[in-house]
């Protein structure tokens, strides 16, 4: 029976270690790419469309919001990887993360082409499937913010 729980406690491990590495890895890339023209362009019906950020847009420009969130997205990517040095750090990184994926998901509401048109509000778009995809990613940003703090408590 120990040994049961010994496999599903390093399968766990296994498993935390993989999501905090891709969750990482996407919000790094991502964060990236925001610095890339294209990037800027894809996402004008985002904030062109959201309240909040269509204010930031007026203000900054397209080009240099972008290059803000991109910044902020490669902090937190780089504070969720830290978590073998930083724990604490990293649990900040993972409730970033939590934020900036409840700020996406609300495009959903704010952003007529995430919806096919005349389809009705459950008729996602390319776009809109695309930002549903965030719902996962929230899920695993709230696991590595726990995980962050159990370690930033055992040590």
């Amino acid at each position: 029976m120990g040994t049961r729980h010994a496999s599903a406690d390093g399968l766990a491990s296994v498993g935390f270690s993989v999501l905090r590495s891709a969750l990482a890895t996407n919000i790094l890339w991502i964060g990236a790419l925001k610095f890339k023209q294209y990037e800027v362009e894809n996402d004008e019906p985002l904030v062109t469309s959201s309240p909040l950020f269509s204010r930031f847009r007026q203000k900054l420009g397209a080009q240099k919001l972008n290059r803000l969130i991109g910044v902020t997205e490669i902090t937190i990517g780089s504070l969720i990887a830290a978590k073998p040095l930083a724990p604490r750090a990293s649990a900040i990184g993972s409730f970033g993360a939590v934020g900036m994926f409840l700020t996406t998901l609300s495009f959903l509401a704010t952003t007529p082409e995430a919806r096919q048109e005349g389809q009705g509000m459950l008729s996602l778009s390319q776009l809109g499937q695309f930002l549903l995809k965030d719902t996962v990613l929230l899920g695993a940003a709230l696991l590595t913010a726990v995980e962050s703090l159990h370690a930033a408590r055992h040590r």
